[in-house]
């Protein structure tokens, strides 16, 4: 039986490095590709992603919705992570609270061949202790079930506050939110593996890297990596969060530069968005065409940033 030890370097590369490409995306893909977009269709998209991007890749996060097909097609040295919740929330009722994909647990997860569970948590650590209090006692749970199977727990969280959705307003805020959520949600009793967490400022309004206003000067922002850093014992890594390829590459660097000891990334449509607008205009074909040449240089490009920028994880 494979330990959870094993499934953890499973999914890094030679060196250590969590490599990652993530597509367990289900309404953001279905609304890239079009809203008419057939399940079947979806499936493949999933599929072409894994069967050719996967060769460059530690691993790669699916969801057991539309992407056990796409599991099947990934390289043989590939891990697998796959996600547990349902996509979205229920925008209806304050909180963002999360919710499971019904038909599955950990123990499904584990028997189908993963090698980690992935939940999302959406988190505002000022919002109502209320609503706090429901989520810490949701991933509670998850972890009891990860204990249980021996599977490795990937926590994500995507931080947000409960009464500002401007971008510009929200960036001042970030720092604070997205550290903050780190330190709650590396205690024991989450039983927490590895963090996949966002860069803790919005680097579109930082010094050098923004094309309007700047909230952050270099040394600021410098100073809030090197503080999440110091926020958690876990091994932690970055999502992409949907910006560009380039922008992402320049981000790590610069977390490099700022003291960051981050153990990787997962990396979803800055590698691959570029796929949907090929596979609607060009079929199948142009897709791959795509993913062969554009999304091969992506990710080469990545994991080469990745030796430069990422720390070795140590579990």
């Amino acid at each position: 039986m494979t330990t959870k030890l094993e499934k953890l370097n499973r999914l890094c590369d030679d060196n250590g490095v969590i490599a990652a490409l993530a597509i367990d995306q289900r309404g953001a893909l279905r609304r890239m590709l079009g809203a008419d977009t057939p399940v079947a269709e979806l499936e493949n998209f999933k599929v072409l992603v894994s069967k050719h991007l996967t060769k460059y890749a530690s691993s790669i996060l699916l969801d057991p919705e539309l992407g056990w097909k796409a599991a099947g097609a990934r390289d043989e040295n590939a891990g697998l992570l796959v996600a547990y919740e349902k996509t979205g929330y229920d925008s209806t009722v304050p909180g963002r609270f999360p919710d499971l994909v019904d038909n599955v647990s950990v123990q499904r997860l584990k028997a189908n061949g993963a090698d980690a569970v992935k939940v999302l948590l959406y988190v505002d650590v000022d919002e109502d202790r209320a609503v706090n209090d429901v989520k810490e006692a949701f991933i509670e749970r998850i972890a009891s079930e990860c204990k249980a199977e021996d599977m490795p727990f990937f926590l994500e969280l995507v931080s947000y506050d409960a009464n500002v959705t401007d971008e510009k307003e929200y960036a001042k805020l970030k720092p604070r939110k997205v550290i903050e959520a780190m330190k709650v949600y590396s205690e024991p009793r989450f039983n927490v593996d590895v963090l996949k967490v966002e860069v803790p400022v919005n680097m579109k309004f930082v010094e050098g890297f923004a094309e309007g206003d700047v909230l952050y000067n270099k040394e600021e922002a410098a100073g809030y990596y090197a503080e999440q850093s110091a926020a958690t014992n876990l091994p932690f890594i970055f999502l992409s969060a949907g910006v560009s390829a380039q922008l992402f590459q320049d981000t790590l660097r610069f977390a490099k530069e700022s003291g960051s000891t981050f153990n990787g990334v997962l990396c979803g449509r800055a590698t691959w968005a570029g796929a949907t607008t090929a596979y609607q205009e060009g079929g199948e074909a142009a897709a791959i065409e795509w993913l062969e040449t554009v999304g091969k240089q992506n990710i080469e490009e990545l994991n080469s940033v990745l030796q430069e920028t990422a720390t070795p994880a140590k579990f």
